[in-house]
């Protein structure tokens, strides 16, 4: 059954079932939350029950997912299905006006098959202005055939006429153990490479799905290693990688996995256990500089460097920024004996 496929999210879908039993469903809904865990899926599967053909008593609200309107909802090919999603040709991808327009003459008209019309807008956000006004008058006066339904991760984005005028579903990431779970039934895969894909993907289940295991593996090998005591052993050394991340427009890539790195000395540190340490095998090495480390400092460059790795990808020096935190990190991580030997 399509509800029962969705991980997670069990208060959301018991009050879209409620509401759909109830028939008290709203006009238009905003499902919103981090990316990737599932809320495009939940907004497919909302349609499938919606337009299912061979509903049953049985299962309650729910959708086969065989029959020919299941089928066409996933394929999106259903007549009283529309879909809008920003233009992946452009650079910055956007929903221009012209799209909205399009969708409203189709929603006007009833129903082909079904007993509604319902339009997904996926990345709802990337509307521009003259698309979301464009939107809101529908909204304001919807067709009593119609459900709309927003998807977005960016939901402060959207004009507050727009959110104000739907019904607001926040969706959070499942538990990790959800995450461990899924990936071990869907990809048959140990539960060790679950687990590091669980934590990973920080409960984004589509990425956890998705992630290529082997090249993750080799990434998290590559960085442990510019991260150690060997790899910040000298400020040649440091500038030295800097400069080949840089160059290799690894940038953002090298933030990421720091950030995550440091994040695991910060567990050790306070004793959170390591339900949510990504580098295990580096455990003991950790806890030696766990023992050792400023917490201050080490919470200070964390803050620090999660305000780079959202500037990562704007008008940043990226080299410079890499050698200063690198030499940050081995200031704070290299005993200053060692460190003044080392120069």
């Amino acid at each position: 059954m399509p509800f029962a496929d969705i991980i997670g999210h069990e208060q959301a879908k018991s009050l879209l079932r409620s509401a759909i039993l109830q028939n008290r469903l709203a006009h238009a809904y905003l499902f919103h939350g981090e990316d990737r865990i599932g809320k495009r899926l939940l907004a497919l599967r909302l349609a499938q029950t919606l337009l299912c053909e061979t509903l049953s008593d049985d299962r309650g609200p729910d959708a086969c997912g065989t029959c020919r309107a299941c089928r066409q909802v996933d394929a999106r090919t259903h007549p009283d299905f529309l879909v809008i999603e920003p233009d992946q040709e452009m650079a910055n991808p956007q929903i221009k006006i012209e799209s909205i327009r399009d969708i409203e003459h189709q929603m006007i008209y009833r129903p082909l098959i079904g007993n509604r019309k319902i339009c997904l807008i996926d990345e709802a956000d990337r509307m521009t202005i003259g698309a979301a006004n464009a939107l809101l008058k529908t909204l304001e006066e919807p067709p009593d055939h119609s459900l709309f339904i927003l998807v977005s991760s960016r939901p402060y984005a959207l004009p507050a006429t727009i959110r104000s005028r739907c019904q607001s579903l926040r969706l959070t990431p499942p538990a990790q153990t959800q995450v461990e779970a899924a990936v071990i039934l869907k990809r048959e895969l140990p539960p060790a490479d679950a687990r590091f894909l669980a934590v990973l993907s920080d409960g984004q289940l589509g990425r956890a799905l998705e992630c290529d295991l082997e090249q993750a593996r080799t990434n998290q090998q590559e960085f442990a290693a510019i991260f150690s005591a060997k790899g910040l052993q000298s400020f040649s050394t440091v500038l030295a990688t800097a400069e080949a991340l840089a160059k290799g427009d690894r940038g953002p890539e090298a933030f990421d996995w720091l950030l995550r790195w440091l994040r695991d000395v910060l567990l050790i540190a306070v004793g959170a256990g390591a339900d949510h340490v990504l580098n295990l095998d580096q455990r003991a090495d950790m806890q030696k500089l766990a023992d050792r480390i400023d917490i201050d400092e080490l919470l200070n460059l964390i803050g620090d460097l999660d305000r780079l790795e959202r500037q990562a990808h704007r008008n940043l020096n990226i080299q410079i920024a890499l050698e200063t935190t690198l030499l940050r990190v081995r200031q704070l991580l290299t005993p200053p004996d060692t460190a003044d030997r080392s120069r």
